[in-house]
């Protein structure tokens, strides 16, 4: 129990680091591409206010920043600004570093020039595939390759400004990366942590945990020798005052109490860091005919239907004690709660390599049992019902004890709380 209580103390502290380290590296990595982004957009407007004041060339043919080119006199390779550095930057530092060109098109959305002088990794063929490609696109600004784009409306032509933005690009990416990697090293981190100190952590729930079940054990003990010195008793006065109803009462509620003192003693063996040192592989079906003619003559006096499906060399590695007991719960449970002339059937196969334990039986249950509560310690959704049939209880959370010390898994379910059942998956 205090291995389960310590991972499940892991997986969530690990859980909502995660949730944090996530959102904070969603955020930084947010924040800085809009800020990036707002600075190129801030350029890109600068760059256009710059374009504008530009005088362009008579001849509306494609300028591949020659004055007076057109489309056959592209000259491959850099081209040196004729005024100098870009003079529209209000840093004027930024002026040496500000890489761009621009295109203007028409209303058909044919290119009618473009304006290469402060770029030189494209060329003129190149500036008007890329003009096209953004102009064919929905969008009025984004990142295409390298560059940061927008478009922009002005009279009877468009102007689309590329600014280059390999730096922020590289940046931004550096960033990603840098993130991702911080975050797993992060992670890594805080679990070697956390498994460190979760022992401390919980601690004072395991010393609680250990003084309960020392009280469990303890109290159990001492209860036993009372309880047989009343049943020694009772038995002499049997022999002296026969058919005595107070007897018969005194001798029914010792019985139940010698019972609940013994279920207390095995849940708080089946809540052990090792609850089952005994392991052993083991025919279930044996054990589970051995149960199955056990309760079918209990089934057969209380006129109920009992019927047995138990698959052959069903093989399981446990404590044989342990799920016999389960098994004996399951079965008791059923012929307990079931209604009259009801039908129980028992259940035994494998199922994609797993053994299924299957318990059902028709019923007539008001108020509807919770499924979720059912096999928690002491509960008991109808308290006359259950002392009328003698119940504490304890026995379904035994059965969930021990499923869950073989690695297993179990399950109720009650429709309208007409049938109940209950599986087990080991």
């Amino acid at each position: 129990m205090l291995k389960r209580m310590r991972c499940r103390m892991i997986i969530a502290a690990m859980a909502a680091f995660l949730a944090v380290i996530l959102m904070v590296a969603f955020l930084v990595n947010l924040i800085n591409y809009r800020a990036v982004t707002k600075r190129l957009d801030e350029t890109i407007m600068t760059i256009y206010e710059f374009e504008e004041k530009k005088p362009q060339p008579p001849n509306p043919g494609m300028n591949n920043g020659q004055p007076g080119g057109g489309d056959n006199q592209a000259v491959p390779g850099p081209q040196a600004p004729p005024d100098g550095p870009f003079r529209g930057s209000p840093d004027a530092e930024a002026g040496y570093m500000t890489r761009f060109f621009v295109a203007r098109l028409d209303e058909d959305g044919n290119v009618m020039s473009t304006s290469l002088d402060f770029v030189a990794s494209v060329d003129a063929s190149g500036a008007k595939q890329l003009a096209e490609q953004v102009n064919l696109g929905k969008k009025d600004r984004g990142y295409i390759k390298e560059f940061r784009f927008r478009k922009i409306r002005s009279g009877d032509f468009t102007m689309i400004v590329f600014l280059n933005s390999m730096r922020e690009l590289q940046f931004m990416r550096t960033l990603r990366s840098l993130t991702i990697v911080v975050s797993i090293e992060s992670l890594i981190l805080v679990f070697i942590l956390v498994v460190l100190f979760s022992n401390r952590a919980i601690r004072p729930i395991a010393n609680n945990i250990r003084r309960q079940k020392q009280f469990i054990t303890d109290a159990s003990h001492e209860l036993k020798t009372p309880l047989t010195s009343i049943s020694t008793s009772l038995d002499v006065l049997s022999m002296e005052r026969e058919d005595d109803e107070w007897l018969d009462n005194i001798r029914k509620q010792t019985g139940r109490m010698s019972k609940l003192v013994s279920e207390l003693v095995q849940l708080s063996r089946l809540d052990e860091d090792i609850p089952l040192p005994d392991k052993e592989h083991f025919s279930l079906s044996a054990v589970a005919w051995e149960v199955a003619e056990i309760f079918e003559a209990q089934a057969k006096a209380s006129e109920k239907n009992f019927f047995v499906d138990i698959k052959d060399d069903v093989n399981l590695y446990g404590d044989k004690a342990a799920i016999h007991q389960m098994l004996s719960v399951l079965l008791d449970n059923a012929i307990r709660y079931s209604n009259p002339n009801a039908d129980i059937r028992f259940s035994v196969y494998k199922k994609k390599n797993k053994v299924v334990i299957e318990v059902f039986n028709t019923c007539d249950l008001s108020p509807i049992p919770d499924t979720e509560k059912l096999f928690d310690r002491f509960y008991r959704p109808d308290a006359s019902r259950s002392t009328q049939t003698g119940g504490n209880g304890i026995g379904l959370a035994i059965a969930k004890a021990a499923a869950e010390a073989h690695g297993g898994t179990i399950s109720a379910d009650c429709p309208a709380g007409k049938t109940m059942t209950i599986k087990v998956k080991i």
